[in-house]
């Protein structure tokens, strides 16, 4: 089985996939992780030196080269992954998704004290991080929402997500 986590940045998708998979006896794959050891860079170097484009180019060929394998995973995707190219519907395709939902207050409470590791964020200042998360999380909304199962994530433990994303996978008969 193949499952792929999607959801804004700061979601939890790596914290999650880490604790599901070990619950599944899956392996976990984190996407930026692969994408930083087939570049030897960190992401945030690869959209300094390279642009957006060139990134979501790459990102694209690692994540269709993870999800062509017959190996069953737990993968975090990267928060973007969902809305570039026809990632979505291979995402769909080829394992199942699950959004892992979380509104803009909790994402801001999480992001605003590690912007500056977010390439996407750490070029704004403190104040234009709330309109830009709502923003950014309305334009993604639409991808996000395509996935096969959708997780509320708010007030909700990690163990707590964890389970219900068990439940659904496995429905109690």
């Amino acid at each position: 089985m193949k499952i792929s986590l999607l959801g804004y940045m700061g979601s939890g998708k790596t914290t999650i996939g880490r604790q599901l998979a070990a619950s599944l006896q899956l392996n976990f794959l984190d996407l930026d992780e692969l994408i930083e050891q087939n570049q030897g860079k960190s992401i945030h170097r690869i959209f300094t030196e390279s642009g957006q484009i060139k990134f979501r180019k790459l990102e694209k060929l690692i994540l269709d080269e993870v999800l062509a394998t017959e190996d069953d995973f737990v993968l975090a995707l990267g928060g973007g992954t969902p809305a570039y190219f026809d990632n979505m519907d291979f995402i769909n395709q080829n394992s199942t998704s699950v959004y892992l939902r979380a509104d803009t207050g909790s994402l801001l409470e999480r992001l605003k004290e590690e912007k500056d590791k977010r390439p996407l964020l750490s070029h704004l200042d403190p104040d234009e991080l709330p309109e830009f998360l709502a923003k950014h999380l309305f334009e993604r909304r639409n991808f996000y929402e395509r996935a096969d199962f959708v997780v509320d994530i708010k007030n909700k433990t990690i163990s707590e997500i964890t389970a219900q994303i068990i439940l659904h996978l496995h429905p109690q008969k």
